[in-house]
């Protein structure tokens, strides 16, 4: 049948373009694996056991932290989060936004 979508399994990497475009991701796996995957090489310290990447919002990385001091450390630190992200092969992202998530 021709024009019949295709509703069976399929490889993720096929996949997640379509899904990160109708999420208004990036459409890029790349993207979700620098900063999903690898989080603990975008942030080095102290400050990943209190930050985490929340969302992907259009150009810009939305992360979470459990405390407003935490978040003042990181809003400091934006400029080295998206250097790291832009060094680990991603340049889709260009800004950092902050909120705070206590758990």
């Amino acid at each position: 049948m021709s024009g019949r979508r295709n509703d069976g399994p399929q490889r993720v990497g096929e996949a997640m373009p379509r899904l990160l475009k109708r999420l208004g991701v990036p459409a890029s796996p790349a993207t979700m694996e620098v900063v999903f995957a690898r989080w603990g090489e975008v942030v080095e310290g102290d400050l990943e056991a209190h930050a985490r990447p929340l969302r992907i919002d259009g150009r810009t990385l939305v992360v979470a932290v459990d405390h407003p001091a935490w978040a003042t450390r990181a809003r400091m630190q934006s400029a080295h989060i998206l250097a790291r992200v832009h060094a680990l092969g991603d340049t889709s992202i260009e800004r950092v936004e902050v909120l705070v998530e206590r758990p």
